[in-house]
């Protein structure tokens, strides 16, 4: 099953993360197929989250489940999630 989800990048206490999309089989961290964007949850500059929509309904539309985090994101950033 393919997953659009976040991969972890950042050192300790100081996370920012890579919306992708890969199989649900590998790690959290590990290869992914496509980068959608990215995410920084600390907010330490104005453009603290960036999607590629296009590519994101693309993929949702192959089949691709996001999990509830990147759900959200994606809805934020207008992306119709199913």
């Amino acid at each position: 099953m393919v997953k659009i989800r976040l991969s972890r990048f950042g050192s300790t206490h100081n996370p920012h993360y890579r919306i992708v999309v890969t199989d649900a089989r590998r790690p959290r961290d590990g290869g992914y197929i496509e980068n959608l964007g990215y995410y920084d949850p600390r907010k330490t500059t104005e453009n603290y989250l960036k999607v590629d929509a296009e590519r994101a309904a693309h993929w949702i539309a192959q089949g691709a489940q996001p999990t509830n985090t990147a759900r959200r994101l994606l809805k934020s950033q207008g992306v119709k999630v199913a």
